[in-house]
């Protein structure tokens, strides 16, 4: 799949089916060999007076001062903000010397990287209202042109909606030569959508939760243009790295056109982030985010396999919520975390026994449509063959995640947000321990 024609996607109200018009406000996307030369020509059609150019100690030398050079070359005024640290970590620390050392009335913020540094300097140019271009420097994670960023405040992985950027820029000349463990955490990020589109599905089905045939549409086009890259992603085939790209923008546009995250983001997400928090915790930023997506992807997919098998039988759990056991089983979990994670769900109450009620009645009315859905996914040996086809971690273990934090990964990453799907199904139906040890069984880890 090659998108040739952005604006197909950008700047217009596009009505739709589900009721919504759905519109992206981006004004350029340009995803070709070469594209950081037309920046300057780009620019041109701005009045910036006082750019400000957003990099990290890595990106700085594979973009950062050819942007400053084109910069300088074409008479516009800069200054730049490099970010220091070897692990750079989306938290407060951060955002608060990005805010420090951002120039007095700047009106640009071009920023230079992928997925932390574009998180921050969305952030950032949203609550200062100052626009905001990314240029790309690896295909590594889908939210380039989308309306969120996930940043860690108060020890919690938090997804926060905000603007999006006014220009995309991916030359393919940069990108192919990005890491191909940064390439792969792209592809990972996008196979993940599996999982989330079937958890949407399925809080659709049960929660009557706000659902969009089109947008579903568009994120199965960009797992199809990964699907296809992937044979020739070790090979750096530039059309295969160009199709990632794209895929990932692609969905990005598709959150924006949803408002937020739901479409490109579930359980295999919450696993993510929750072994992403306990690294954190541990000293260590761990693994790339879609590089986590990826395994959290083949796990989804065998509980989602083992789930199907016991479909007939599925009923209301048996034991109603020991609020205080709970509460303890969370600090455990969570450990700094989990004071957030506890407020969350004083405020939505989404593991109540009437809550759980409701929701297992919406699930004997919709038992055979749930049914369809899983037997239409892919086999979670084939998605991790894909991985390993790039020489991607397919299993927690290779990424560092021990026992402990697998088996309670499964247990409690649903509480991270208020968000139905499979794993909060799987604590509806009572199923969620047997989960946990089949997860522990079939993905072996050390202690």
């Amino acid at each position: 799949m090659k998108i040739k024609d952005w604006q197909e996607y950008l700047n217009r109200e596009i009505p739709c089916s589900c009721s919504k018009k759905h519109r992206c406000d981006i004004d350029e996307i340009l995803i070709e060999a070469g594209a950081i030369k037309k920046l300057p020509d780009i620019l041109s059609r701005y009045d910036y007076k006082n750019i400000c150019v957003v990099s990290d100690i890595h990106t700085e030398e594979v973009a950062g001062r050819t942007v400053c050079a084109l910069l300088e070359e074409n008479g516009y005024h800069y200054e730049k903000v490099v970010f220091p640290d070897e692990e750079l970590i989306p938290d407060e620390r951060i955002l608060g010397s990005l805010l420090v050392d951002l120039p007095q009335g700047c009106d640009l913020i071009l920023a230079v990287g992928s997925g932390t540094v574009n998180d921050l300097c969305k952030f950032i140019s949203f609550k200062l209202s100052i626009d905001y271009f990314i240029l790309a420097t690896a295909p590594s994670m889908d939210g380039f042109a989308s309306n969120v960023a996930p940043l860690i405040v108060k020890n919690l992985k938090t997804t926060y909606e905000v603007g999006k950027p006014n220009v995309i820029i991916g030359d393919l000349d940069i990108l192919k030569e990005a890491p191909i463990s940064m390439i792969a955490a792209g592809a990972g990020d996008i196979l993940g959508k599996y999982v989330c589109l079937t958890d949407w599905k399925l809080a659709h089905l049960i929660t009557g939760e706000y659902y969009c045939a089109y947008v579903e549409s568009l994120i199965r086009s960009s797992i199809e243009a990964v699907v296809s890259a992937i044979p020739k992603v070790r090979e750096r085939d530039v059309e295969a790295i160009g199709s990632i790209m794209e895929g990932l923008v692609l969905s990005g546009i598709a959150m924006s056109y949803v408002g937020n995250s739901r479409p490109a983001s579930g359980s295999e997400h919450h696993l993510s982030h929750y072994w992403e928090m306990m690294s954190l915790f541990g000293g260590s930023h761990g693994a790339l985010h879609g590089t986590k997506v990826g395994i959290g992807t083949v796990l989804g997919l065998r509980m989602y396999e083992k789930l199907s098998e016991k479909l007939d039988t599925l009923k209301e759990k048996e034991v109603s919520l020991d609020q205080a056991a709970w509460d303890q089983q969370i600090l455990e979990a969570y450990k700094q975390a989990a004071p957030q994670v506890i407020l969350l769900e004083n405020q939505v109450h989404k593991n109540a026994d009437d809550a759980v009620h409701s929701r297992i009645e919406a699930f004997g009315k919709h038992r055979e449509e749930i049914r369809k859905m899983i037997a239409g996914l892919p086999k979670a040996d084939d998605i991790a063959n894909m991985l390993k086809e790039m020489d991607a971690p397919s299993q927690p273990a290779q990424i560092g995640v021990d026992q402990t934090t697998l088996k309670n990964s499964v247990l409690y990453a649903k509480e991270l947000r208020n968000r139905f799907g499979l794993l909060q199904f799987l604590f509806d139906t009572g199923e969620l321990e047997e989960m946990s040890e089949l997860a522990v069984r079939e993905f072996p880890c050390q202690n």
